[in-house]
């Protein structure tokens, strides 16, 4: 018994309650740095070194290759090397593989590595013209409607009333795409990552014999970063169950940031609440990682949220003090790039690897701007989860397209209307599409270099096509070939689960964190606020959080600081960005003209009809009802109710505000 003690050596109070509590259900809420990865592989192996598991009968789950594989070795080096660690996909997997030919008598089928080519095949069946981007919104959506139980024929009435949109596609013609995404699978013989999952939930659904064959095989569960289980998943797990409640939960409802994506935050709130209220709630609060002055910062991002995240844990860094979290704005985007690039040298001189520094921001295409800025201090960078501005495929077809234009002489005299023109053969517009996902990412990348020609325009009247081509490439020569042993440029999505020495959490305005294709629902604005959260999580001792007020040099300054800073700006900060708030939403105790918002809901149904598309893509009930209270007389007076952003003000501002004037 006391080799078994020992590996409890070492583990803080609550890790120590995690470890010994063996028997189930627990749910632990790991906070951000907290040791969580510690406190299941030592519960694992302390109930393997006390009797009470049995190696082989213990299957731990998790999200990534990555998170299995650094589990089974900790396990390994505890004296448990014969638990099985796995992600959902390779634990359902194996046993698909192995009860197949039972069940159906053949052998089973070949996986897809990719859905692309067969979701391009099943857009051209049904009629929709699809480029690379939409092509992958409407693989994404494909994974989106399996995992979440949505069948096809159920998809458009679902994506509506979930809000869901993929591009400019109608929801009925989604639908259609997936419907004929299965019979094409069906046709080849084929099946996907999702089906692995499905078929293994039929064969213990349907199978008797077989679920309970699965059920003595293993009788212990733990399951990593359960706030990212999505309902597929869940639903597997209940079946390996099979009503027994011998599983342990983690997870930390303030980094569930892929809902977007499948993942439920209410399964990981529902353990405890709905479906096993009896379970005790362990919290890991001790976080390992920060200095106070992170932690501090870190917890005030939900402080007095209310009852939507009871769930998270208050941290309490075991560091100590470090720097003050770094609050900095900035007159311009460039301004602001160039300041981090020089902070990252002056660190690296202080003795900082450059590989534990990160400059994190909300989307792909704002990378541009760091990489240039880097890349002209010649210090190294590496982009995770991205590709370079210039090797982006949109990015590298519109170079050529430009500079195509160029040498054949051709140009109006006006640059941007020249750019606009060469662009428009990529389907390129100055009204952004609505929602996101590659199609936005793509038109972010499209615009960003429409935005380049303008600023060269200002700063070189007499600029043409072929300035612009030579800017773009001295761009692309200043951002040099990214290094495995430098910066890491990085979203925030594709941070979640690193930490650095140094975090740069960039471009913190409104309009961008929270991103403007997300503000006209709450749900997705508090997604945006975990986004940050995970974001100034991942520093250990330096971090700063800076804006800037207008996207180039020179421009007007109308950006403000991102609402999520509003509790942790210092005074001298705070008074001086005197932000206009906008009209926070829901109200529902809002007093509004009801027959106004008759009105413009009717004119909405117009708009949506002539569009083709929800009504809730326009302007939500919400939306409308503030401005049927504050009556807006002006752009920017509309400007300030939530869910009114500049692409939409431009689109339909003007009839909004003809209706109000009329009223």
């Amino acid at each position: 018994m006391s080799d078994a003690d020992d590996l409890l050596n070492g583990l803080d109070p609550e890790q120590r309650e995690v470890a010994t509590t063996l028997r189930g259900p627990v749910c632990v809420i790991a906070g951000a740095g907290t040791g969580k990865t510690r406190a299941l592989t030592h519960r694992i192996a302390y109930g393997t070194a006390t009797g009470v598991y049995k190696p082989t009968e213990v299957l731990a789950v998790t999200f990534t290759v990555k998170a299995a594989g650094e589990m089974r070795e900790r396990l390994r080096t505890l004296g448990a090397g014969g638990v099985q660690a796995r992600t959902f996909h390779s634990a359902a997997l194996r046993q698909a593989r192995y009860f197949w030919p039972r069940v159906y008598g053949t052998e089973f089928p070949q996986i897809l590595e990719s859905k692309f080519a067969f979701v391009a095949e099943a857009a051209r069946q049904v009629g929709v013209r699809a480029d690379q981007a939409l092509l992958r919104d409407l693989s994404a959506e494909v994974e989106w409607a399996k995992v979440s139980n949505v069948r096809p024929d159920d998809y458009g009435a679902e994506a509506v009333r979930r809000q869901r949109t993929v591009g400019d596609i109608d929801p009925g013609e989604v639908g259609a795409v997936l419907r004929a995404y299965e019979q094409v699978k069906r046709d080849r013989g084929r099946i996907d990552m999702e089906d692995i999952l499905l078929i293994t939930a039929a064969i213990l659904a349907d199978e008797q014999a077989i679920a309970a064959e699965v059920r003595r095989q293993y009788r212990w569960f733990v399951v990593d970063e359960f706030q990212d289980v999505n309902p597929l998943q869940s639903t597997l797990l209940d079946l390996w169950l099979g009503g027994r409640d011998e599983v342990c939960v983690v997870g930390d409802p303030r980094q569930t940031i892929y809902t977007f994506a499948g993942a439920s935050a209410t399964i990981l709130g529902d353990f405890t609440t709905r479906r096993f209220p009896d379970a005790p709630r362990i919290e890991l609060v001790r976080n390992y990682r920060s200095t106070p002055q992170i932690v501090a910062a870190a917890n005030e991002v939900f402080a007095g949220r209310g009852p939507s995240v009871t769930l998270g844990v208050r941290l309490q860094s075991q560091n100590s003090p470090g720097p003050a979290v770094d609050y900095r704005p900035f007159a311009d985007e460039p301004a602001e790039a160039d300041a981090i690039a020089d902070r990252i040298v002056a660190l690296h001189r202080q003795g900082v690897p450059y590989r534990e520094m990160a400059v994190l921001y909300r989307i792909n295409a704002q990378s541009e701007v760091y990489e240039e800025a880097l890349g002209r201090l010649q210090v190294p960078y590496s982009l995770r989860g991205g590709t370079g501005f210039f090797q982006r495929p949109e990015v590298r077809q519109a170079v050529t397209l430009l500079r195509g234009s160029a040498h054949a002489g051709e140009g109006s005299g006006s640059l941007a209307d020249d750019v606009r023109a060469v662009l428009a053969a990529m389907d390129y517009s100055e009204t952004p599409p609505e929602g996101r996902g590659a199609v936005r990412d793509r038109w972010e990348s499209l615009q960003a270099i429409h935005t380049m020609a303008v600023d060269l325009a200002q700063e070189q009247p007499q600029a043409d096509l072929a300035a612009l081509v030579a800017d773009l490439d001295r761009r692309a020569d200043q951002a040099h070939a990214p290094s495995t042993d430098g910066v890491t440029l990085s979203t925030f999505h594709a941070a979640k689960g690193l930490e650095w020495d140094a975090v740069f959490v960039a471009g913190a305005q409104e309009g961008t964190l929270p991103y403007v294709a997300t503000m006209d629902e709450p749900a997705a604005i508090e997604e945006e606020r975990r986004l940050f959260y995970v974001g100034i999580t991942r520093a250990r001792r330096h971090l700063m959080v800076s804006w800037s007020a207008a996207r180039k040099a020179g421009g007007q300054a109308r950006r403000k600081p991102s609402r999520f800073l509003d509790r942790l700006l210092p005074e001298d900060v705070q008074v001086s960005r005197a932000p206009k708030r906008k009209v926070r939403l829901p109200q529902p105790d809002l007093d509004y003209d009801e027959a106004l918002f008759e009105r413009l809901r009717a004119w909405r149904k117009e708009i949506s009809q002539e569009e083709s598309k929800p009504a809730f893509t326009v302007f939500n009930d919400a939306t409308l009802k503030a401005i049927a209270a504050i009556r807006p007389s002006s752009g920017d007076q509309l400007l300030q109710v939530s869910g009114v952003g500049q692409s939409k003000l431009e689109k339909y501002g003007d009839g909004v505000l003809a209706i109000v004037a009329d009223s």
